[in-house]
């Protein structure tokens, strides 16, 4: 084969070949060596095998994973593509073959593996599609209809989007265009940072792909061949963020034992004891009973004993909570299991891209997640669209769980992806906008309305002037919360009220009435509101008309996260506190005035307490990302600027923690001036081994909110002359 494997100042993979089909074997190599724990992780995620060597915390994601079909479903969409698209699979065999080419030698660079006792295995043609769907299947946040659900029980009806916003459970991201004539050089560019779970080693890998049939740099996910989110062909590039549009549904299901002529579960029925699992099972749908697939599937456990799961499927889709032996039963119907496509001929086209035409055609194959795509080009194209498979359906099925064998909650096609055109500046921030008429829950507008507000201050952006847009710490969301501290002041200038507070919450809301709302790591008066709000959103959580949402279902505790009530509250902190009727409460703004004035005397006592100082944000917002194999050396992360309304959006959980496990898990901005001016930074490094020198260099940037310029000449790269 003909393959070169260069690497620049920062550890970045630049690798060129004679052919695509060698250089797709290339970059799964590349893969296995700088990220071979990474990759092996999410290929047992995939197939819901992660507590063979993770033990038992493991296995709720494990059952979840074989629940849903995951890796039967990467390889149905495989075995279509193959069928298909011969061209594609081939290049996607040729990537899975350079990854079990290069896994050995990857795995005895990586402690984890000796460690954890794994042994690398054996990739199939179908794992990156398996990867890619098991890091994706929960970016649409279809559990979110389960707390929907549990409102309406408790609230009624109306309140079912009263806590709609970007939730704890969601990935978002800024993304904006800028056209020409608004640059310092004539030429478009396009900028910003997908928010998601910062993980180590990071979700995203920097890297470089040529061939004679194209030269592409961009952002990989590891164990995915090509370039999918974000990418410069030299010609073009592209970029995306999370639509947050509604394309998974959720079916409460009744199921029975074949040979139980009850009603099923689901309409109150217990079946009795001593049932055989994994015997057949019958579903309940609009035209009768039908046949359930009933495989009976085993997870093994590292230090446990093993698990069985009945992994049950109707017609609706795989059945991820309970069963015909439970009291609720609920299906999940997802696009890929249905249509058996993940759109990875997008993929390849992407790379051969040369114009914003060709970016718009590859993204018509597009289909997981579903994203709102920008694009431009080197002869002023400009493009800015949605992308990915929507159902048409019932707006119930957006909302919540549906009944299975109530007719009207079929799907009735696909949606086409709306597009609009660029006027000068674009931007994206998973507000309600382009996707509207797609989602139901989306984030508020404030991140979109600062971008565009400081994009709207010039006409002559450079690329390096971008940084200052990606690390901008004002909180327009924090306007709610001021204005009932405001709310309070009385006719003769004095705050009504003011003889009930003490002298130290007078004088701390006077200070936060002063407070300039930016989240910076110096800032005091930041810590002082973070600490207010958290108090708030805690009481608010305690009040008995939302308290009974406290206690959820008790579905998998990988649901939890979005039905646990105080992380609600905290994001649905700013309609909470500007919405003109809570249901269940009377009074609605003396409630909040009540809360706002007992969490402002509860800080003000422990500031007191505390010798009247107040550290600086970045002591109590630190960075925590996620490690699958967590670090026991219990070291101390960095604190950090922002917040998760901020553009820069590092998202904490106000009222349970200060620390920040979401933010930007990569800044770019791509150039079509000159792709050499382009610029990136990921949080960690481009290699995933420990203690290697590139695995951890580009955190002092990403701390800072500096880029790093993005190397195309190949004389100044290194060639590596042997395996690393």
């Amino acid at each position: 084969m003909s393959i070169q494997v260069y690497r620049d100042a920062w550890g970045i993979p630049h690798l060129r070949a004679g052919s695509a089909l060698e250089l797709a074997y290339a970059q799964g190599r590349n893969a296995a060596l700088d990220r071979a724990w990474q990759i092996e992780v999410e290929r047992h995620r995939s197939q819901g095998t992660t507590a063979a060597f993770l033990g038992a915390d493991a296995v709720g994601w494990d059952r979840f994973a074989r629940q849903a079909r995951l890796d039967d479903t990467a390889r149905r969409c495989f075995d279509r593509l193959d069928r298909l698209d011969a061209d594609t699979a081939a290049w996607i065999r040729s990537y899975v073959d350079g990854v079990n080419d290069g896994l050995g030698q990857g795995a005895r660079r990586a402690p984890e593996f000796e460690a954890t006792g794994l042994a690398p295995g054996r990739w199939q043609p179908w794992t990156p599609l398996g990867v890619w769907l098991s890091t994706h299947i929960l970016f649409a946040g279809f559990p979110t209809k389960l707390f929907r659900e549990e409102v309406a029980r408790r609230l009624g009806a109306e309140a079912i989007e009263l806590f709609a916003t970007d939730g704890p459970g969601t990935s978002g991201s800024n993304g904006w265009l800028v056209a020409g004539d608004r640059t310092a050089t004539g030429a478009a560019l396009i900028a910003g940072d997908p928010h998601r779970f910062i993980e180590d080693p990071g979700v995203y890998q920097q890297i470089r792909l040529a061939c004679p049939e194209f030269d592409v740099v961009g952002l990989a996910v590891p164990g995915v061949p090509g370039i999918g989110h974000f990418g410069h062909t030299g010609q073009v590039a592209w970029a995306i963020t999370n639509a947050m549009a509604d394309y998974q549904d959720l079916y409460r299901e009744q199921l029975r034992r074949r040979g139980d002529h009850g009603h099923g579960v689901g309409a109150g029925v217990e079946v009795g004891a001593g049932v055989e699992v994994g015997a057949g099972v019958e579903a309940l749908g609009p035209n009768g009973w039908r046949p359930a697939s009933v495989p009976l599937e085993t997870i093994e456990v590292a230090g446990g004993d093993p698990v069985a799961v009945e992994v049950i499927e109707t017609e609706r889709g795989p059945v991820v909570i309970g069963g015909p032996d439970d009291s609720v039963a609920i299906s999940l119907r997802y696009p890929p299991r249905v249509r058996e496509d993940l759109g990875f001929g997008a993929l390849p086209a992407l790379l051969r891209a040369r114009s914003v035409a060709d970016v718009d055609r590859a993204f018509d194959q597009w289909a997981e997640p579903v994203n709102v795509v920008q694009a431009a080009d080197t002869e002023g194209g400009l493009l800015h669209r949605v992308a990915g498979a929507v159902p048409r359906r019932h707006r119930d099925n957006m909302l919540r769980v549906v009944p299975a064998w109530e007719p009207g909650h079929e799907w009735l096609g696909w949606h086409e992806p709306p597009r609009e055109d660029v006027d000068g500046v674009a931007v994206m921030a998973n507000q309600r906008g382009l996707a509207g008429p797609l989602g139901v829950e989306f984030a508020p507008p404030h991140r979109q309305r600062r971008i565009r507000q400081l994009l709207d201050a010039s006409a002559s952006w450079s690329g390096k002037d971008m940084a200052a847009i990606h690390t901008d710490t004002h909180l327009a969301s924090a306007r709610a919360l001021i204005d009932v501290l405001e709310g309070l002041a009385g006719t003769e200038g004095l705050p009504e009220g003011l003889e009930r507070l003490s002298p130290e919450a007078a004088r701390l809301r006077e200070r936060l009435l002063r407070w300039d709302r930016r989240m910076d790591a110096a800032s005091t008066d930041a810590t002082a509101y973070a600490a207010v709000r958290a108090a708030v959103v805690r009481r608010l959580a305690a009040h008995p008309a939302l308290s009974g949402l406290s206690e959820p279902p008790p579905y998998p505790a990988i649901f939890q996260p979005w039905l646990a009530l105080v992380p609600r509250v905290a994001y649905a902190l700013e309609a909470l506190l500007t919405s003109r009727r809570i249901p269940g409460v009377e009074g609605t703004d003396r409630l909040r005035t009540d809360v706002v004035r007992a969490a402002l005397e509860e800080v003000a006592a422990d500031v007191t307490a505390a010798g009247g100082e107040t550290v600086p944000w970045s002591e109590m917002h630190r960075l925590a990302p996620w490690q699958a194999l967590p670090d026991a050396t219990g070291e101390q992360w960095p604190g950090l600027s922002g917040d998760h309304d901020c553009v820069l959006a590092t998202s904490s959980v106000p009222g349970v923690t200060d620390h920040s496990a979401r933010g930007p898990a990569a800044r770019y901005v791509w150039d079509l001036g000159r792709r050499e001016d382009s610029l990136w930074v990921v949080p960690f490094g481009a290699s995933g081994v420990p203690g290697d020198a590139h695995h951890r260099d580009q955190l002092p940037l990403w701390l800072q909110g500096e880029l790093a310029p993005v190397t195309t000449d190949w004389n100044l790269l290194t060639e590596e002359s042997h395996d690393r």
